[in-house]
């Protein structure tokens, strides 16, 4: 696939998107940025919200680890489904009951205004590190295809697609990322059907031989119940899937504005638990095409590329496929990349200017509409910079490194919100910081000392050990409701 090829299909797809934003996003106020108005019709959501929870990095990295980890991953989407259900029933009427812009303004409520604050710091460095992760991923495709043949640096591409999302996000807000969400679910899921359809004819495998190859490879195994000290045990991918959906998408503003811009919490509730279910059958559809892209090495004698994220680029692009394959792929990594990193901006965005510049309290409609802007602008230029960064660190499977990450910066916040759910203790509001901080670092250390002296190895059940650690700790600085209404009188 030719570089210009690459470009004119990026470009029309920009295109497409530019329009769909502005029509959806014209006229759109501060309210209409935050939470869309809360007027977004339920199958609408749910229809952005099965692209929103794929991204480049699931695009990429999820059909090159079944080599390693065979379907190992459905165990942890099983853990999902359940978790989807937690924050449908549990966090949903909450949120609206409470009727907040940002999500950590709960935690101002339970506790103050320092572990507020704390709670969006978290969240601020948990999105953008993952968000770059994400756009990472897809700017090293979009180098080798046409960055570099045309012998650009990788800084001009970071700041290329960092500027496009930045222009298409700057005025609607969640108004627009609804509408431009749901043309990512489309493209997204069309690309991986059209994939799979034409390897599949290159192996000369009709419908009935693509399930029986599939289903005869060793790739295609999903549960393993043997090695409990291994990352791909059952138990311990299930119960991940489960704490990891509940914090990354329950607690997580980028994720939740979306769900939160419905109607009413019925409507909510019914966009999540579709969701539920199409993300099954889109992730075990990545999965298939995994097995289906090995098979397809093997029988044509290419060579495996050095890491498996780029396993997926090489056959569509330079596998000997028919050009529409490299288009299809071309036209699902940019959709995914532009909206996953669109919705981050956007979430990032407003909690900044919600929880830490509280600009809805302190400004009128004209003067938070200059203030969500400029730090729309700074969200832009930090996220670029933290993607040049994360090129260094890069050196993992996207989907492993991702939720490695996620891990520990994510488990502060679970913690917080779970110890103000089930607990009546109070801890003293300036000190949960250092409780937030604290869990990182030990499940650090208790991940390091399991590994050295037991042999066993931590995986991503690590963000419970991280929540935990936090809760201890919030325990540890709690008072009584009584005393700590005294010290609140006296203060």
């Amino acid at each position: 696939m030719s570089p210009s090829a690459v470009i004119f299909t990026v470009l029309a797809y920009i295109a497409v998107l530019f329009v769909v934003a502005w029509f959806s996003g014209r006229r759109t106020d501060n309210a209409g940025f935050f939470t869309g108005n809360r007027r977004t019709p339920w199958y609408m959501a749910a229809l952005a919200m099965i692209g929103a929870a794929m991204s480049g990095v699931t695009f990429i990295s999820v059909p090159g680890s079944v080599a390693a980890d065979s379907f190992s991953y459905m165990q942890m989407v099983a853990g999902f489904t359940v978790g989807q259900l937690i924050v449908a029933f549990g966090l949903v009427p909450m949120f609206y009951r409470l009727k907040v812009v940002s999500l950590y303004q709960y935690l101002d409520e339970r506790f103050g205004i320092v572990s507020h604050r704390a709670g969006a710091c978290f969240f601020i460095l948990s999105k953008m590190l993952g968000a770059a992760l994400r756009v990472y991923v897809v700017c090293a495709v979009m180098q080798l295809l046409v960055f570099e043949p045309c012998g650009l640096p990788f800084w001009s591409n970071a700041v290329v697609t960092v500027a496009l999302v930045w222009l298409y996000t700057q005025q609607g807000g969640v108004k627009s990322l609804i509408w431009t969400d749901a043309l990512k679910t489309l493209c997204l899921v069309g690309s991986l059907v059209l994939t799979i359809v034409f390897v599949a004819r290159a192996l000369g495998f009709d419908g009935g031989g693509l399930v029986r190859e599939v289903s005869a490879s060793p790739m295609s195994q999903v549960f393993f119940f043997d090695d409990p000290s291994s990352d791909r045990y059952f138990w311990k991918m299930f119960v991940a899937g489960i704490v990891v959906l509940v914090a990354m998408t329950g607690l997580d503003q980028d994720m939740m504005q979306c769900n939160l811009s419905c109607r009413t919490p019925r409507d909510a509730r019914r966009n999540i638990i579709l969701t539920a279910l199409c993300q099954i059958v889109v992730i075990l559809l990545f999965l298939v095409l995994g097995v289906l892209l090995y098979l397809y090495v093997g029988r044509a004698g290419l060579a495996l590329p050095p890491k498996s994220d780029q396993l997926f680029s090489l056959v569509a692009v330079d596998g000997g496929l028919p050009g529409a394959v490299g288009v299809v792929f071309v036209l699902g990594l940019v959709s995914s990349t532009y909206s996953a990193a669109g919705s981050a901006m956007t979430a990032l965005t407003t909690s900044c200017t919600v929880d830490l510049l509280d600009g809805p309290a302190r400004y009128d409609e004209r003067r938070l509409t200059r203030v969500r802007r400029r730090v729309h602008l700074a969200m832009a230029a930090c996220m670029t910079l933290v993607i040049l960064g994360v090129g260094y660190l890069a050196d993992d499977n996207a989907i492993n490194l991702f939720f490695r990450i996620v891990s520990y910066t994510y488990g502060p916040i679970l913690g917080l919100f779970l110890f103000g759910i089930f607990s009546r203790c109070r801890p003293r509001d300036r000190w949960v910081p250092l409780a937030a901080l604290a869990g990182p670092v030990l499940s650090a250390l208790l991940q390091h000392v399991a590994a050295d002296c037991w042999s066993y190895r931590i995986g991503f059940e690590l963000l419970v050990y991280n929540a935990l650690f936090v809760i201890a700790g919030l325990f540890l600085l709690s008072v009584g409701r009584k005393d700590a209404d005294n010290v609140a009188e006296k203060s």
